[in-house]
């Protein structure tokens, strides 16, 4: 159950790193909606590769000139869904989504601090800290 909780919180890392990937790949792909699609099509063909050891071309006017972390949005995106398939019945809705938010909580601090992705930087006040805490006590109290 420990390792479950813990993968569920490493799941929950993911996330604002995804937005922030995503939000960074609107810049090269022409916006926020053709990004979707490209971060959509890249988590399919990392699925359909693992199911059916294939790959598709894909062609962007900019596509070499893209950072390669840039394209890694839909991947970190199907990682996050294949891990809530498998762990919400195991865990149980509240645990998963608790400890997917302290997992957020805790990517989106170092996030902020350090402005990487594209985050504005904000600095890792006590309040911050604390409230992060708060939010791992949570899953555990959730846990219980």
């Amino acid at each position: 159950m420990i390792a479950m909780v813990l993968v569920a919180l490493g799941v929950g890392v993911l996330l604002p790193v995804q937005a922030g990937v995503n939000a960074q790949l609107r810049l090269g792909v022409g916006g926020p909606v053709p990004a979707t699609l490209v971060s959509f099509i890249i988590g399919s063909i990392g699925l359909a590769a693992l199911m059916l050891v294939t790959r598709a071309p894909l062609a962007l006017d900019r596509a070499g000139s893209i950072p390669w972390w840039q394209w890694t949005g839909g991947l970190l995106g199907a990682v996050y869904v294949a891990a809530s398939i498998v762990l919400a019945p195991r865990l149980g809705a509240a645990t998963l989504i608790a400890a997917t938010v302290a997992g957020q909580m805790l990517a989106s601090l170092a996030l902020d601090r350090f402005g990487w992705i594209g985050f504005e930087p904000h600095p890792l006040t006590l309040p911050r800290v604390v409230g992060a805490v708060l939010v791992v006590g949570g899953v555990l109290l959730v846990q219980k």
